[in-house]
């Protein structure tokens, strides 16, 4: 009985079931196909990847300003000399870049417009959080809302310490910021503790129809006056600001508040004066505009529409 069941696995049926079950087994573990169309885009995005982070690490360095090196490098603070060590300079680039940018407003035409340790990055991010505030309060259906662009549109001409009195209370800083086009435009907000307490704009030609060579701002007091419910009680010393536009043929302007005159700066068509008060004053600033010849083109004395007294 065994010889049969020997010659049974021996014979010709056995081989051709042997040979059945060991191609089935070698085709369950024959690897699938190499995907090379997948394999192929992969390596195509890996690549760009590549060269994406390369190009990002370029523009990097190529952003960083001359002289970034050899800050970072030797020569001071006890270090010996030597090539500077791009590492401290690649990761400051790397860093999230503050809002006042290339793409930020413009700078004023002198560094005295910017007061009280108030810098351009400061006077930038008030601008852009004043912008904030007033899209943020904008009532639907307001006919008289107007949209203020972005802080790119605007150059600051003035950013000085605000001081807090009794209907705003808090102190802070005001930035005041004009823009040309598409339509003219003069922000002045006061931001305090990193946040928009008030926002008033002029919008339009500041001269209108007049031919009038100086133009002080109508809203100026919000930079030279505490409140009336201070009267004869302001919080001193007192930094004061005032702005107004000027014609290109003005070429001098003065403010007298508070016993003392200031020269005004000459800021792209404006004009913007500070200083500080004293003293307890009920007379306002005093405004006066010469041709570049030095003949007196305008006085505020003589201006009909101008509020000479304080309220």
């Amino acid at each position: 009985m065994s010889g049969g069941k020997q010659d049974a696995q021996d014979g010709p049926e056995f081989e051709d079931r042997v040979r059945a079950l060991l191609a089935g087994d070698a085709a369950d573990i024959r690897p699938s196909p190499v995907p090379y169309p997948e394999i192929r885009r992969r390596g195509l995005r890996e690549r760009r990847r590549r060269l994406g982070v390369t190009g990002m690490a370029l523009a990097a360095l190529a952003a960083l300003p001359v002289g970034a090196y050899a800050v970072a490098g030797g020569g001071g603070g006890g270090e010996a000399a030597g090539p500077a060590r791009p590492e401290p300079s690649v990761r400051t680039s790397t860093r999230p870049a503050p809002s006042a940018t290339a793409a930020g407003p413009a700078r004023p035409a002198g560094e005295g417009q910017l007061r009280d340790g108030v810098t351009y990055e400061q006077a930038a991010d008030g601008l852009g959080r004043c912008i904030a505030y007033n899209k943020a309060h904008r009532i639907a259906g307001d006919p008289s809302y107007r949209d203020l662009g972005t802080a790119a549109d605007y150059r600051i001409v003035l950013a000085m310490k605000a001081t807090g009195d009794t209907n705003s209370p808090g102190d802070g800083f005001s930035v005041v910021a004009v823009r040309a086009k598409p339509t003219p435009a003069r922000l002045i907000c006061t931001d305090k503790d990193g946040a928009a307490q008030g926002l008033n704009t002029g919008i339009g030609d500041p001269f209108g129809d007049s031919l009038v060579a100086v133009v002080p701002d109508l809203n100026a007091g919000r930079l030279y006056q505490q409140s009336a419910l201070d009267k004869g009680h302001w919080k001193l010393p007192y930094r004061w600001g005032f702005i107004g536009a000027c014609r290109p043929s003005v070429g001098k302007v003065t403010v007298t508040y508070g016993g003392s005159t200031r020269e005004a700066v000459l800021d792209h068509g404006w004009f913007v004066a500070t200083g500080t008060l004293d003293r307890q004053v009920t007379v306002a600033p005093r405004v006066r505009g010469y041709d570049h010849a030095g003949k007196l083109v305008y006085d505020s004395d003589q201006d009909a529409s101008y509020e000479k007294t304080l309220p």
